[in-house]
């Protein structure tokens, strides 16, 4: 990345602060995303689910969205940012919360979800994601993933981060994203877990991403509940994609658009 715009120092606790009241962990340590799946599912549920958390992301990927925010306003890089599956918005109100201590006001966060949860995955195409789909932890404790577009907005102004540079998009990925309003992105976030939901995302945004933007996945490296890997490497192949792939953490990974 190249050299990004310096933070004051009240800026950086500030974000620091931030990012750990969205995702729980102020006071305790965060889930090992790294570590055993099934460990860390049920580590998850307490940690994120069954808390007042606003974000699942590990610290690490939340360093890695501010990172890339700061590159993207460092190399003067047009276009708005999105998230593609927000759950309850942390994300997307840590996106606002970056370009707000830039002074940043000519870049809208675009919020997308069907806020009604995930959608269900063929079984003859998607065979683990079906079987994902209907689990325990799924539909007893993640529940999908589910939540109001009313309550993430109440997170929002919760932190005084709503505002008219934060705009929804509610519905199925392949409803909206085609004739969504945007003209341009400089951070395209997907954290939509399947295959379809990657796919969508990715044939209908791509194209409005400004070179020198970025491209994370949040789910790139799981393969025991999703196809999202083969959605990617797959539109990577078709679009003669080069730009390296860069780990987050096992489970994410991110590029930049180089043309």
């Amino acid at each position: 990345m190249a050299s990004a715009p310096a933070l004051t120092e009240t800026a950086t606790l500030y974000l620091d602060l931030l990012k750990r009241s969205l995702t729980n962990t102020i006071f305790g340590a965060e889930p090992d995303s790294d570590g055993d799946v099934n460990r860390y599912v049920g580590m998850a549920v307490s940690h994120y689910q069954q808390s007042s958390a606003v974000s699942m992301l590990p610290l690490v990927r939340m360093d890695n969205l501010r990172d890339c925010i700061l590159s993207v306003v460092a190399d003067n890089v047009p276009g708005d940012l999105i998230e593609t599956g927000v759950w309850r918005g942390g994300a997307t109100i840590f996106m606002r919360a970056v370009l707000k201590v830039l002074n940043v006001t000519d870049r809208t966060v675009w919020v997308a979800d069907s806020f009604e949860g995930l959608p269900e995955p063929d079984p003859e195409k998607y065979p683990l994601e079906a079987k994902a789909f209907k689990s325990a932890a799924m539909t007893k404790y993640y529940k999908h993933f589910a939540t109001e577009m009313d309550r993430v907005k109440a997170n929002f102004a919760a932190y005084g981060l709503l505002d008219d540079k934060v705009r929804f998009l509610k519905g199925w990925f392949k409803d909206t994203l085609p004739t969504a309003p945007i003209e341009r992105l400089s951070i395209l976030r997907l954290d939509g877990d399947y295959y379809e939901s990657t796919r969508d995302a990715l044939v209908n945004l791509y194209d409005k991403l400004s070179v020198g933007g970025y491209v994370i996945v949040d789910d790139y490296g799981e393969e025991t509940w999703t196809y999202c890997r083969k959605a990617v490497e797959e539109f990577r192949a078709e679009r003669g994609i080069t730009a390296p792939l860069m780990r987050v953490d096992k489970p994410c990974s991110f590029w930049r658009k180089t043309h």
